[in-house]
């Protein structure tokens, strides 16, 4: 779990990978505790959008969101570009990292 001083903590659940549960696929709407800015219904297969849920989910998100709303082979896909803050970028690089999903 890493966080700095004025940011939440970042915790990933270790079976993320396995999907144990299929991740969402379609529209969806997140949670006002994800999505707090106000605009909360996105479309997964559309690429931006998706990238856009799983930065907001991989930053304020609960391990059990994580599951729902995340596809490893579609955040490996996206991992290059994606904006994250620095302390979110080093946990889940250190942890794709782990899983050698990534070099």
């Amino acid at each position: 779990m890493a966080a700095t001083r004025f940011s939440r903590p970042v915790e990933i659940p270790d079976d993320l990978a396995d999907r144990t549960v299929a991740p969402l696929r379609g529209r969806v709407k997140l949670p006002n505790r994800i999505a707090w800015s106000g605009q909360g219904h996105f479309d997964l297969d559309d690429r931006r959008d998706r990238m856009y849920v799983y930065q907001l989910v991989m930053t304020e998100a609960t391990p059990d969101d994580m599951r729902r709303y995340i596809d490893v082979d579609h955040l490996l896909e996206m991992w290059p570009g994606m904006w994250l803050s620095p302390h979110v970028r080093e946990t889940w690089d250190r942890w794709l990292r782990d899983r050698d999903l990534i070099a």
